[in-house]
């Protein structure tokens, strides 16, 4: 009996120093003794959790540099094909108001029949001035058709196979053109040069010739077509004791970037040389 009730005393005062244990917690007396006992706990926990992601941070790494790699190859490859792509509609933009501006020069001169063509090929030689093209003698281009792009005049056909042309320009140094200068419709001839440069010769003296004229073909010689615009004047020469004027025309179109061109098909060159006379022979 004795026994029983020491135990039932002792079953009484623990349940009382548990109660008075939780009031003291709930009152916020046990803090500071808990902090003493819990946060070397809390401390080595977060070492242990710091050390086991670092080692599986370790174990992953391998396959995580091998899925970046592969993922980085394949970004690569996108730019790469997104670059290409804006290069080719840069082009197709380019060719588009080529295009749009060879249409407006056609509907500008409704007189004249027109085949487009690619410049496919250039001379490299700077003693001799020539392009090739993608059209032919099956195109119906014949020799010494004129040749133009929505600037101006460019040249005229020089020799043709079945699908390709070659165009002499008007820079060459063996090109002679008759033209007429605006507004003072002064006639002279144009020429040439090795340095790709027009060189302005038989202008009339009486003719008022200033920086900045038009200078267009005149039709005289049968060779080209009349009012096809070549460039405009940049210097000109005059002195008293010359018979005529002299110059420099510069070119309005640019040859250096010479890709789609027009040719005139409905436009015969004629060849008046055997009726010009020679002269006499004394």
């Amino acid at each position: 009996m004795r026994s029983r009730g020491n135990n039932l005393v002792f079953t009484v005062i623990l349940v009382f120093f548990i109660l008075g244990l939780i009031a003291l917690a709930l009152g916020g007396y046990m803090t500071p003794v808990s902090r003493l006992f819990v946060n070397p706990i809390i401390s080595a926990q977060t070492w242990i959790s710091s050390r086991v992601q670092a080692f599986q941070t370790l174990l992953s790494s391998p396959q995580d540099l091998t899925v970046l790699r592969q993922r980085n190859t394949e970004l690569e490859a996108e730019v790469s094909r997104l670059q290409t792509e804006i290069i080719e509609l840069k082009q197709q933009i380019a060719e588009t108001r080529i295009l749009s501006a060879l249409v407006d020069f056609a509907r500008v001169n409704p007189e004249y029949s027109y085949v487009a063509a690619a410049v496919i090929g250039r001379d490299p030689s700077p003693f001799v001035k020539y392009a090739i093209i993608n059209r032919g003698s099956d195109d119906g281009l014949r020799r010494g058709m004129p040749v133009v792009t929505q600037q101006g005049l460019v040249g005229r056909i020089a020799a043709v196979t079945a699908g390709a042309a070659r165009v002499q320009l008007i820079t060459d140094p063996a090109s002679v053109i008759n033209v007429r200068i605006e507004p003072s419709r002064a006639q002279a001839s144009l020429f040439g040069d090795i340095t790709g440069e027009l060189a302005l010769e038989m202008v009339p003296q009486s003719a008022s010739v200033q920086i900045g004229d038009l200078v267009l073909t005149s039709g005289l010689g049968g060779n080209y077509p009349p009012n096809i615009l070549i460039g405009q004047v940049t210097n000109i020469r005059k002195l008293e004791t010359d018979l005529f004027q002299s110059g420099v025309v510069q070119a309005v179109v640019d040859f250096n970037n010479l890709e789609i061109v027009l040719i005139i098909i409905n436009f015969t060159p004629v060849d008046v040389n055997p009726l010009i006379p020679t002269p006499a022979v004394p």
